[in-house]
């Protein structure tokens, strides 16, 4: 008598469809906590936002991207401590629960994702699970640190600085991985056409990326070293702009989901010059960081869902009537965010439409990923 094998289901089945229904609610809510003076749901309030869009909408789609088909006995435990954590944090940020269930779900997360990175031999490829590890670590992080007061000489960050810090960790974690999945993409696309692309991961490129932008984070973290980050920000934001013209993407036109990857590829460009400069002048980090987290991630992550989903359900490529309107309304939510400054809800117009734009691109993605899976 044999035993059957556990049924496995892919992870973005059920943390994709999730992600995108969580980050269209959201940024909406968000603004409607700090400018109605309602002050709900209390979670949003403040960089709470923030802590929801990277700990929860980003290390989901990290889930989803990374974990693989998993038996439902490891799927479902893990979602639902996501949930519980998205929960707890909207209705009771400040409680022992939110505390302890959000850094509980990104820990759980990097030991399940974590050791499946470590077979690489070269540096460069094992990275991805150490900076997944740093990301779901930040999380933690950010629990402990508003736990205590005492910092000496103020080397210690807190938890704005912290949020900062992790944004730029975001922008690290997308830049290695975005380049990871467009240079294989680009290069089969020129070699089917019989153009040989020699410039495709580019080692060099990606290796100094790697060691500018975690110069950067670490640098962010300390009040002294800001100046300094920034400087490094901006020679990082020079290297994606090459990096990005050396694929040549105006090559694929029948490849409208890689022209737009490599929009959100530059977007991290402008976001990582933008936060540069305000790291050298002093000036509020906020609007160049929204670049980062709206326009770059809302780009990148919305590519790389609809890519998955397309071609589990219909073995091909997103469509441009899917991707170009997304990229269109994800870049007008970023820069609109961008234009409302540091003081945002000063220009609730602006906010407002950033908002709107968001959200309705992410519930665009959420009906077609779920249109898909049930078809996959």
């Amino acid at each position: 008598m044999t035993t059957r094998a556990p049924t496995k289901q892919p992870a973005f089945y059920w943390f994709f469809p999730a992600a995108s229904l969580l980050a269209a609610l959201l940024v909406p809510l968000s603004v409607w906590s700090g400018g109605s003076g309602s002050g709900w749901p209390p979670g949003l309030l403040g960089a709470g936002h923030g802590h929801e869009l990277i700990f929860g909408f980003a290390l989901a789609l990290v889930a989803g991207y990374t974990l693989g088909p998993q038996p439902r006995r490891i799927l479902l435990p893990l979602f639902g401590l996501w949930l519980l954590a998205r929960m707890s944090w909207l209705v009771l940020p400040g409680s022992t629960a939110a505390g302890i269930l959000s850094p509980a779900f990104a820990l759980t997360l990097a030991w399940l994702v974590v050791p499946r990175f470590n077979a690489a031999k070269k540096w460069r490829n094992k990275l991805t699970g150490p900076l997944i590890l740093l990301i779901c670590l930040l999380a933690a992080g950010y629990w402990l640190i508003g736990l205590v007061d005492w910092r000496p000489g103020g080397l210690l960050p807190d938890q704005r600085q912290l949020m900062q810090g992790t944004v730029l960790g975001l922008l690290l974690l997308m830049t290695f991985m975005g380049g990871r999945i467009i240079a294989p993409a680009v290069a089969g696309t020129l070699e089917k056409k019989g153009i040989a692309l020699e410039a495709r991961v580019q080692p060099r490129l990606e290796g100094a990326l790697l060691v500018l932008l975690s110069g950067a984070l670490a640098l962010t973290l300390i009040s002294p070293g800001r100046p300094l980050a920034g400087a490094l920000l901006v020679a990082a934001a020079a290297l994606i702009v090459a990096r990005t013209l050396r694929w040549q993407l105006w090559r694929c036109p029948e490849r409208p989901d890689l022209l737009v990857f490599g929009i959100g590829y530059l977007w991290l460009a402008a976001g990582s010059l933008l936060t540069g400069i305000a790291l050298l002048t002093a000036a509020p980090l906020a609007p160049a960081l929204h670049l980062i987290t709206v326009a770059a991630l809302g780009t990148l992550s919305t590519s790389v869902m609809l890519r998955l989903a397309w071609q589990r359900s219909q073995r091909c490529f997103p469509p441009a009537s899917r991707v170009l309107p997304l990229a269109a309304a994800l870049s007008g939510a970023g820069i609109t965010r961008y234009l409302a400054g540091a003081t945002p809800f000063a220009e609730p117009a602006l906010l407002w439409l950033s908002a709107g734009l968001w959200s309705v691109a992410y519930l665009a993605v959420t009906f077609d990923l779920i249109n898909l899976i049930r078809r996959a």
